[in-house]
């Protein structure tokens, strides 16, 4: 497999720069094999029965994008990505030659330094108050992705359900979902699961090896309950998985005879064409996904390279919205 076979050609205007003000009316590209229908996400209703299990990543994400300056005065721009300890955090810093020991300057008094070095990723940083968590609440902006150029509301990029803080990206699938739709499927008959799978800037790092068997996947911290797993374990019917997230967690958790184990850990697991799932869900749904990005692989390899690239040629046709604020698509597996 190489890298070149996850590429394809996406018109600018076709990134969703907003969600829509009804999420369930997005558009649902369903997909079995080659075969393609075109839906609305509130028809996902069709497609579900009792006994069924859909499971959600129920992640929240918080304001940890920080926006200051170097001491010296250049603009510098923080992503905050794990707690250490009651100061210490890592981050990712984007500003003018970053070394251990800089120290930069935000509002309310917060202020920062580096204490190490990066390791091409994150730097280890400390900042001057204790559990900086409320102060992000005030001064933190969302950590929206590179290719969304307009300001949204932290409500917009939040799913519904989101519960657990710790991502600096939303799982996306799950934006899709309102309270009332969620009513409607369980009133359907369908259970409910949530796991958590706190999303990491790893996850949306760009595929550099051609030979993509080469590239690292960054860990994210996973958590699914013993309740959860009993839930899946003992359905009746068909596994509905919501995301790319959800998924890795499931997996991660899975042993070799197909069992989801009660589990809180962290995951660098890679999915790509020709790994062979432990837990193969009958349906998922996703979002489109960037060109030669670890997502679209990891849906080519439960679905199929041919089918995902011919799915994603008709919907740059059909003039569907992708990426995260985008539409939505059905992967039937059987």
């Amino acid at each position: 497999m190489q890298l070149s076979d996850f590429d394809y050609n996406l018109p600018q205007e076709l990134i969703a720069q907003e969600p829509l003000s009804q999420r369930d009316q997005s558009r649902l590209m369903v997909v079995k094999g080659k075969e393609i229908e075109h839906k609305k996400f509130h028809d996902i209703l069709e497609y579900l029965e009792k006994g069924d299990v859909i499971v959600l990543n129920d992640t929240k994400v918080d304001p940890v994008k920080l926006t200051g300056k170097k001491a010296t005065g250049a603009k510098a721009e923080f992503l905050i990505s794990k707690k250490l300890n009651n100061r210490r955090y890592r981050c990712q810093i984007t500003s003018n030659k970053v070394r251990k020991g800089n120290t930069f300057v935000f509002d309310k008094g917060l202020t920062a330094e580096v204490v190490s070095g990066s390791d091409g990723f994150e730097f280890e940083v400390e900042f001057n108050k204790d559990n900086i968590e409320d102060i992000l609440q005030d001064i933190g902006e969302m950590p929206l992705p590179p290719y969304i150029k307009r300001p949204t509301t932290r409500e917009k990029y939040q799913t519904v359900f989101a519960k657990e803080s710790g991502s600096i990206a939303a799982p996306t699938a799950g934006f899709h979902f309102t309270p009332e739709l969620l009513r409607d499927i369980e009133r359907k008959g369908v259970k409910i699961v949530k796991v958590t799978l706190h999303v990491g800037y790893g996850t949306f790092l760009p595929v550099k090896e051609e030979d993509i068997k080469r590239h690292n996947m960054h860990e994210e911290w996973f958590s699914i309950s013993e309740e959860a797993a009993d839930t899946i374990n003992n359905r009746h019917r068909h596994l509905i998985i919501v995301g790319t997230t959800a998924l890795r967690a499931l997996e991660s958790a899975t042993d070799d005879l197909g069992i989801i184990q009660p589990k809180t850990d962290s995951t660098d697991i890679f999915i790509y064409p020709g790994y062979k799932f432990k837990l193969k869900p009958n349906m998922m749904i996703t979002n489109f996904h960037l060109p030669k990005s670890t997502l679209i692989m990891l849906i080519a390899a439960l679905v199929g390279l041919d089918n995902i690239m011919h799915a994603y040629k008709t919907a740059v046709e059909e003039k569907y919205r992708f990426y995260s604020f985008g539409d939505a698509m059905l992967l039937r597996t059987e």
